[in-house]
């Protein structure tokens, strides 16, 4: 069964989340997920840009559980940044959701262009329009994601409700050390994206011979790494052979002797999407 965590703002999130990014619109992504809540995901991670929140819908419904036991989560493209645009968008993946509401909202990503309190009021601005949904019920957790330090110090003081999470690139041989640690300061639970590195990691000949030592699978290692770290590791995967591995990383730890190990790999598997640089 996958543990809970609590949020700061009191409310839970699974500790394992199923993610659906380049997963495009399909009856196979439907009974996939199906499969997985079946099989005991509680927490699917989807966003509108990657255009399948209809299928996601879907899978909650045939799954036949009860909307309050799937966790949703969802994030508000870059080509929303006003406060109008904010809300509608959130109006239009609720709708093709087909739900009354959202468990967790995120910012996609910061707004970097041009001259630091620019863009600094661009974000918070934004941020207004979250803030709003959560009042309003419409949304029971806001939060951000590829949230970097430099972008959430100023953030953080101007924000009158906390992000509760903040999802960003987070696996072996690459950590983001003073992000994490800004938001552990903060009480801002951290969400990593790609956590087996687009599968690099699965190949790092610690991590394989880690692997052999603990019975596991080298991503099972990547995963219980990442709960080491008190971070929600968000796979993706159609499969239900890996989903099902997957789960199974509950059930047994790492020492702090191979936590450290893999800390001090040296930069690896990288995505390549720095936020201050991306182009959207």
């Amino acid at each position: 069964m996958i543990a809970t965590v609590k949020l700061n703002n009191g409310l839970t999130i699974p500790s394992l989340g199923l993610g659906t990014w380049q997963l495009p619109e399909s009856e196979e992504l439907v009974q996939s997920l199906v499969s997985a809540l079946q099989m005991g995901y509680r927490y699917i991670d989807t966003a509108a840009i990657y255009e399948n929140e209809a299928s996601v819908g879907r899978a909650i419904v045939q799954s036949g559980l009860h909307r309050k036991e799937v966790f949703v989560l969802s994030k508000c493209w870059a080509a929303n940044r006003s406060y109008d645009s904010v809300l509608r968008a959130a109006e239009e993946s609720l709708r093709t959701l087909q739900l009354d509401y959202l468990d967790a909202y995120l910012i996609h990503w910061p707004y970097t262009k041009g001259d630091p309190l620019a863009w600094q009021s661009v974000n918070i601005g934004t941020w207004r329009a979250f803030e709003r949904l959560y009042e309003e019920g419409l949304v029971k957790t806001i939060g951000v994601s590829n949230f970097q330090m430099h972008h959430l110090v100023s953030f953080l003081a101007r924000a009158n409700i906390k992000p509760a999470v903040n999802q960003i690139e987070f696996h072996p041989g690459f950590m983001q050390k003073n992000t994490v640690q800004l938001c552990r300061q903060h009480d801002i639970k951290v969400l990593g994206w790609s956590p087996l590195g687009h599968g690099s990691v699965l190949d790092i000949p610690q991590i394989v011979e880690m692997a052999k030592r603990y019975e596991k699978s080298p991503a099972q290692i990547a995963l219980r790494w990442c709960l080491e770290h008190n971070v929600i590791p968000v796979t993706r995967s159609l499969s239900a052979k890996h989903q099902e591995e997957n789960l199974e990383i509950f059930d047994f730890k790492l020492t702090a002797e191979d936590v450290a190990l893999i800390d001090a790999l040296p930069i690896t598997a990288f995505s390549g999407l720095e936020p201050d640089h991306v182009s959207f």
